[in-house]
């Protein structure tokens, strides 16, 4: 399969983007060397490995889930950017 300048339009048109010729013959070919490389990727055999959930191992990666002391009042508001006494403070984003 080859990904065309048309095919590029198609996509770049349903996310709305607007593209000038430059970027869309270059989209193509970036399209068509990843569409290249999942082609040679297709022919490595894979019958012997068993579906992973993860790449890695995390069963032993990861520290004991224990309950510890909640930060207090004063620790939490220490590296705010801007608190009053009790709250964090955070710049109006509704007018």
């Amino acid at each position: 399969m080859s990904v065309t300048k048309k095919d590029v339009d198609y996509v770049a048109d349903l996310a709305r983007l607007e593209l000038t010729e430059e970027e869309t013959e270059s989209l193509a070919g970036d399209m068509n060397q990843i569409l290249d490389h999942i082609a040679t990727l297709e022919e490595v055999d894979t019958s012997d490995v068993e579906p992973l959930e993860h790449v890695i191992d995390l069963e032993y990666r990861l520290r004991d889930d224990k309950a510890e002391e909640p930060l207090s009042h004063d620790d939490a508001l220490k590296n705010a950017p801007d608190a009053d006494s009790d709250y964090f403070r955070v710049p109006r984003v509704i007018d």
